[in-house]
């Protein structure tokens, strides 16, 4: 333990992916269709004597499982880089209009009547372009400070979502509105491997950047002047840090809609138990963000006889949890 309150060493780290993993082979086995233990790891060995058994295991949950896996890691470890960048805890990664953007992007293709993965497509353009509108809106006297780019992206989420809310307003109410509520709320519903293979690629990368660039978030920390003086760029450094964080949130959303709290929660449950050195931070909210995503999904599939959105659920323990997490905080630091 270090600082009364964190962890290191290999044991933690080594506790972490066997949760992680755990969490993985519990959402396997796991589900509303009952199959038998010995049926689940036949049908993972190419063994299983029913076609259907292989079919749930091997075309429906572990696609899921993967994506949810991707998905958490990649929510939580941009959350935590978005907040080091910005030097705000309460930042997430929709503080540059991704959210908002790619959303609009999914929308405005399910509005055109296009296939899944048009929308898909449009929802990742959108989510990066948001982001230059942001950037390019923060610009004040050709220098763009922290403050002037959290202002513009809160003005561009404002006017993403309005939009959202007109096309939502006109949409027809027999088909189109009903799918664009759904994905607003944000599922991993209908996965298949096409799905992961959208995600997979800009994820990986845009977590392999995050995490080399730890060192330099702490650098940033302490200020631009500061960083000059060590050899780092604050200008570039952020920028790349925000592209990085940017593709990875934008990926994960075009394929599972809107799911909001996990780039704000887990990057405070890893800060409590590594502490702010983002050099073990990043990789702790991956761990977490994975563990935590999973479980909501195992829960948001069998919690009730109907799938409930893990948007849903991931706000309605996200926000209690948060608060929970601020008063610790709070009293710890008093």
């Amino acid at each position: 333990m270090r600082g009364g309150n964190t962890f290191h060493g290999k044991a933690f780290w080594t506790a972490l992916a066997c949760l992680a993993l755990a969490a993985a082979v519990l959402s396997l086995f796991c589900g509303r269709y009952g199959l038998a233990p010995l049926s689940v790891v036949k049908a993972v060995l190419g063994l299983a004597e029913k076609n259907m058994d292989a079919n749930i295991v091997l075309s429906v949950r572990l696609p899921r499982i993967i994506l949810t896996l991707l998905v958490g890691a990649g929510l939580a470890i941009s959350g935590a880089a978005f907040q080091g960048v910005f030097q705000n805890p309460l930042v997430s990664p929709d503080v540059l209009s991704v959210s908002s953007g790619a959303a609009f992007g999914a929308v405005l293709g399910i509005m055109l009547d296009f296939s899944e993965p048009v929308h898909i497509a449009f929802a990742l353009v959108m989510g990066c372009v948001s982001v230059f509108l942001t950037y390019s809106g923060a610009r004040v006297h050709r220098r763009v400070t922290v403050l002037s780019l959290v202002l513009s992206g809160i003005i561009m989420s404002a006017l993403f979502n309005a939009l959202i809310s007109l096309m939502k307003y006109v949409a027809d109410t027999e088909t189109q509105l009903p799918a664009i509520t759904y994905w607003l709320l944000g599922s991993f519903a209908a996965t298949t491997y096409r799905h992961v293979m959208i995600v997979v690629l800009p994820v990986l990368l845009g977590m392999a950047v995050l995490l080399a660039m730890g060192h330099k978030i702490n650098v940033l920390s302490l200020g631009d002047e500061e960083a000059a003086s060590l050899g780092i760029d604050p200008y570039w450094t952020r920028i790349g840090i925000i592209v990085a964080a940017t593709l990875v949130t934008a990926a994960c959303i075009t394929v599972t809609g809107i799911i909001g709290w996990v780039g704000l929660v887990i990057p405070h449950m890893a800060r409590l138990l590594v502490g702010p050195d983002h050099s073990r931070l990043l990789p702790a909210s991956v761990l977490l963000g994975a563990i935590f995503m999973t479980l909501m999904d195992l829960l948001s599939r069998t919690l009730l006889a109907t799938e409930i959105p893990v948007g849903v659920l991931t706000a309605l323990i996200g926000a209690p949890f948060f608060m929970f997490l601020f008063h610790r905080q709070a009293g710890m630091g008093s």
